[in-house]
């Protein structure tokens, strides 16, 4: 049985969620992003779209900053 497409049209909706990568060097973290998380439609699940995947570090999602929803093509 196939599942429906719940995913959102990305190319077109701001994300839910911008992902970073976070790599800690001594007393610092340089926070690099990498993609963005949108919501399903019915908001039980997320999907991910990352341009990188790093090696090592950690991988981050936070809420975009309100002028990074304003960018196009952000």
């Amino acid at each position: 049985m196939a599942r429906s497409n719940t995913a959102p049209a990305q190319e077109t909706n701001p994300p839910d969620f911008r992902a970073w990568h976070v790599a800690n060097k001594g007393d610092k973290g340089f926070w690099t992003r990498i993609g963005a998380a949108w919501f399903h439609r019915d908001r039980k699940g997320i999907s991910l779209q990352l341009e990188v995947v790093p090696i090592n570090g950690r991988i981050v999602l936070r809420t975009p900053l309100d002028d990074e929803k304003k960018e196009p093509g952000a």
